[in-house]
């Protein structure tokens, strides 16, 4: 059996509200800290840590890497949080309702925020990641957003592409904590 942990940042710096999905901003280094240490005396030797390359996740996985020396980051491109383009930057309360309701209208496939990522393009870029995991029996913890959090939660449903708004998870996925998948043999 191999176990996928999935660890989301600490809290960013910036005001809160703030849409910054691939805006690659830090994270406040005594949360970061603090949520190394509480993961780090739970991961088995030699699992392989992966890291978001955005600076929030970064800082977290090496924060546990220097907690255990058996460990090296590994930085992957993708388990970088969704790219909301135009919208990047912006506080939520400030994008245009139309322009929301554009995007959820045709979720899978609208880019976010005109110029960013479409649902369907995040979601095939984390289940390649995922699908690589399903494929080599080794215990790995993932430093990265809630979004890719989500986008888990879905490929362990069987769900590839949620088509429609109301699909995607919307549970709280509080900064430092972890999701924890075991893959059977």
């Amino acid at each position: 059996m191999s176990t996928l942990w999935l660890q989301r940042h600490a809290p960013v710096v910036a005001q809160p509200g703030l849409c910054y999905g691939a805006t690659d901003l830090e994270a406040h280094a005594d949360a970061t800290l603090a949520a190394a240490g509480r993961i780090a005396p739970l991961l088995p030797a030699g699992v392989t840590l992966c890291s978001s390359p955005l600076r929030r996740c970064v800082a977290l996985a090496e924060a546990i890497a220097a907690l255990r020396p058996d460990l090296s980051v590994r930085r992957d491109v993708r388990l970088a949080e969704m790219d909301f383009g135009a919208w990047e930057g912006q506080p939520w309360a400030d994008i245009p309702r139309e322009d929301f309701d554009a995007w959820t209208a045709d979720f899978a496939d609208l880019r976010a925020g005109t110029t960013g990522e479409s649902v369907r393009a995040f979601m095939s870029r984390i289940a390649e990641a995922h699908d690589e995991w399903l494929a080599r029996p080794r215990d790995t913890l993932w430093v990265t957003h809630a979004g890719v959090l989500r986008a888990v939660t879905l490929l362990q449903r069987g769900i590839r592409c949620p088509v429609v708004a109301s699909d995607w998870p919307s549970g709280e996925m509080p900064f430092g904590n972890w999701l924890v998948f075991d893959k059977k043999p």
